[in-house]
């Protein structure tokens, strides 16, 4: 949506960015933004949006300390981790809530409210604020100030459809500002350190209509229906015996899946543990089932689910996640002696991988796995092995395998239908309406594009509870990095497979699974599987390139290679060259576009 404007327009609180030339173009935004709110919740919110994607990507063309992600869409730009420890974790929370109540007006049909798109102007008024002390030359102290978004902004307004898909040109942007990065780079570096961010620090009440209330809505519930506000109950430990849940979510029985305890922006979710503990008591007496319990103060999310220790969580579980934890629970059993399918997984170091995994679940209690298995050894055998018994014995209902590149999803998917053929799969790399199967093959950059775009009749598709098991292959530091929202947002156990020896298992990548250093879950490496007869070492064989070390005479090539050397090196004044030294052939072979 884009608005024009007729009549006078008083002043904003963003007027005062747009008096510095580098900001003019998201500045505008955030100014068109704001004048839009009292006659259009949503248009604003979209503005928001797009005021700061823009300023997102100005920073990444002017920070030289800025790496470039994948992909220059707006949720790569800001999961990237240089961007997150330049911005900070409170500050980035403000642009994800942007960024959310802006997807909700632009894609999902959902109407957006006037405190939520009021929420959003000031949280891109401290991000820009942000901005500005970083690299602005004349930095001023400001406030928000609320009391702007109630003056009547326009006489009239007329307001136009913008193609939906608009955006700043990140690469012709860093083209453009090439020549500030290193002043504004310094520039940032020397004042950030100095930026004192500023506190959230709103009442409970708005902490739940505007984060926890959104929350809620983004994973599918329905307020009043199966969302209750304020929830009665009874058999408490106080003088009424009675005590009201700030939230209970509702199964279609009617039973209570789970209670939400709310706490305002600025206190520690654990305030309210004990309060929690209480309700899930009473209500574990009256239903003869315990609920789900979740933490939150809009900022920080906790799940405690009576299986596994208290955990952050990044987002709420959806009601069809809360019912398949419940119907998982009454079909589990044991994994003390699990049964491996030898047809499957029939090596002994197989079988012993899969054992090593059960018992990490099961009898530790804990979430995470990483197995260290040479190549050619069978990771893809062990870990189908393992999705069988974990299937079987209740443990798990949806899967995700993750992979970087196609070919490796490719497959693993022909593997897992060849050995588990009664299970249902899909590559959504390559299948584009098939997203209900329990068992989904994507490369970590196809998720990050479904996860908030696929939808149902119950709402999103891939929510936080969605997957019982979550496959990382080639796991490693690098992959963790670059994708680390992906496993923060899915709440699932966490397997990882790498061909990587496990001493040169970077640091790291075994504080991600929860691991002492040099230690995985289970490891099987070539020297063992050499000597175990299963895999042969490898040979080295060292060689030279005639042609990289001597270079190219044309009197000693074939007729065809001459004709080859004379379309490649002949001068337009027709003259050829009778050879071509090493040092100019490795110039013109190994130059940047090729090495990239």
């Amino acid at each position: 949506m884009e608005s024009q404007y007729k009549g006078t327009c008083p002043m904003t609180n963003f007027d005062i960015f747009t008096n510095e030339a580098d900001f003019a173009p998201f500045a505008e935004a955030a100014v068109a933004a704001e004048r839009i709110y009292p006659i259009d919740a949503g248009a604003c919110a979209l503005n928001c949006r797009r005021a700061m994607e823009g300023a997102v990507k100005w920073m990444y063309s002017v920070d030289g300390a800025l790496e470039m992600p994948y992909q220059d869409t707006l949720i790569s730009l800001m999961s990237a981790k240089s961007f997150r420890d330049i911005v900070g974790a409170d500050l980035w929370k403000r642009m994800d809530y942007i960024r959310k109540i802006g997807n909700s007006a632009a894609h999902a049909g959902k109407q957006v409210k006037p405190e939520q798109a009021a929420l959003c102007l000031e949280n891109l008024f401290f991000f820009l604020d942000f901005v500005d002390y970083c690299y602005g030359k004349d930095y001023e102290e400001r406030q928000f100030d609320r009391g702007l978004l109630d003056t009547p902004q326009v006489q009239e307004v007329v307001v136009q459809a913008l193609p939906s898909e608009e955006s700043v040109e990140l690469a012709a942007l860093r083209e453009e500002n090439a020549a500030l990065r290193e002043e504004l780079t310094a520039r940032r570096e020397e004042q950030q350190p100095s930026y004192v961010p500023k506190p959230l620090d709103i009442s409970e009440y708005q902490t739940r209509k505007l984060y926890i209330d959104a929350m809620l809505l983004d994973a599918g519930w329905v307020e009043g229906r199966n969302w209750i506000n304020e929830y009665e109950i009874a058999g408490m430990p106080n003088q009424s015996g009675t005590g009201f849940a700030d939230y209970a979510l509702l199964g279609d029985d009617g039973r209570i899946l789970a209670i939400i305890e709310a706490k305002r922006t600025c206190v520690d979710v654990s305030k309210g543990r004990q309060q929690a503990q209480l309700y899930a008591d009473a209500i574990e007496r009256k239903q003869g089932r315990r609920p789900v319990v979740f933490l939150t103060n809009g900022f920080d999310t906790r799940i405690v689910d009576g299986q596994y220790p208290e955990r952050r969580v990044a987002a709420f579980y959806s009601k069809r996640d809360l019912e398949k934890l419940f119907n998982l629970r009454t079909m589990r059993t044991s994994l003390a002696h699990v049964m491996i399918d030898q047809a499957i997984a029939g090596r002994y170091y197989q079988e012993a991988a899969v054992k090593a995994v059960c018992e990490a679940f099961d009898k530790q209690n804990r979430r995470k796995a990483l197995l260290v298995m040479a190549t050619g050894s069978g990771k893809t055998r062990t870990i189908i092995a393992l999705c069988k018994v974990l299937l079987e014995r209740g443990w798990v209902k949806n899967i995700l395998f993750l992979a970087d590149r196609n070919s490796l999803v490719t497959q693993a998917k022909r593997s897992f239908v060849n050995l588990l053929p009664d299970l249902s799969v899909t590559n959504l790399v390559e299948e584009k309406d098939n997203y209900t199967a329990h068992c989904v093959f994507s490369t970590y950059q196809t998720m990050y594009h479904v996860i908030d775009a696929i939808t149902d009749d119950e709402g999103k598709l891939f929510t936080s509870g969605h997957f019982d098991l979550v496959i990382c292959d080639e796991a490693h530091r690098s992959v963790y990095n670059k994708y680390r929202d992906i496993f923060n947002y899915f709440d699932a156990p966490l397997v990882g497979l790498t061909a990587t020896p496990k001493d040169e298992i970077d640091k790291n990548t075994y504080e991600v699974f929860e691991l002492e250093s040099g230690v995985p879950t289970y490891g099987y490496e070539l020297a063992q599987a050499v000597k175990d007869g299963f895999l042969v070492d490898f040979v080295s064989v060292e060689t030279t390139l005639k042609f990289i070390q001597q270079g190219i005479v044309y009197d000693e090539l074939s007729e065809e290679d001459k004709q080859a050397y004379e379309d490649t090196f002949e001068d337009e004044n027709g003259e050829l060259p009778e050879s071509i030294a090493s040092s100019a052939l490795n110039e013109w072979i190994f130059n940047e576009d090729t090495i990239r």
